[in-house]
């Protein structure tokens, strides 16, 4: 099955459009969104068309199509806007014969492993880096941010399918990728 994987919306009506738009591009069934989606929060500056309710009604028609997990800057109230849950701090996926852990980042990251055994694969967010890469005999992957980039990034989300992890700018354009 292909997933469009996300992170770090952060409240921005125009990223989420170009989220969806890139949704419908690439035709995934789901989304799995890896936290951080309606607030800026304290540390960044606000994002392009900063308009968290737009967010919300953006996302809700997709509540049957969206998986997400919490980041730091969701709270209770964010759950009580949004059609699908939010506030689990992580889920489990099969990828192969392999689990992949996916989380925001601010608990479990590559400084602090969930349990994983070799070849398990570990999906986060909150650094507004993209990754992709094997790291001893664990894969570290993060879409980067859809809205707030950092490190020199660009704006991006992931595509996860047939064991292939692509991280893509917002107009579809392949930025990396990794083979499970």
């Amino acid at each position: 099955m292909k997933i469009l994987i996300a992170s770090d919306i952060h409240g921005s009506a125009y990223y989420c459009r170009k989220l969806l738009e890139a949704l419908d591009r690439e035709g995934a069934p789901r989304m799995l969104l890896l936290g951080d989606i309606l607030y800026h929060g304290p540390r960044n500056d606000l994002p392009e068309e900063y308009a968290p309710k737009q967010v919300i009604s953006l996302l809700n028609p997709l509540k049957d199509r969206v998986v997400s997990v919490r980041g730091n800057c969701e709270a209770e109230v964010d759950q009580m806007v949004l059609d699908f849950p939010v506030l689990a701090d992580y889920c489990l996926m099969p990828v192969g014969e392999h689990m992949m852990f996916c989380t925001h980042g601010q608990i479990y990251n590559e400084e602090n492993l969930p349990p994983m055994m070799p070849g398990d694969i570990l999906l986060y967010g909150h650094t507004h880096v993209p990754r992709a890469e094997l790291c001893g005999d664990k894969w570290m992957l993060n879409p980067g941010s859809v809205s707030i980039p950092k490190g020199g990034s660009v704006q991006s989300y992931a595509v996860l399918e047939d064991g292939t992890f692509t991280v893509k700018d917002m107009d579809g354009r392949e930025i990396m990728r990794a083979d499970l």
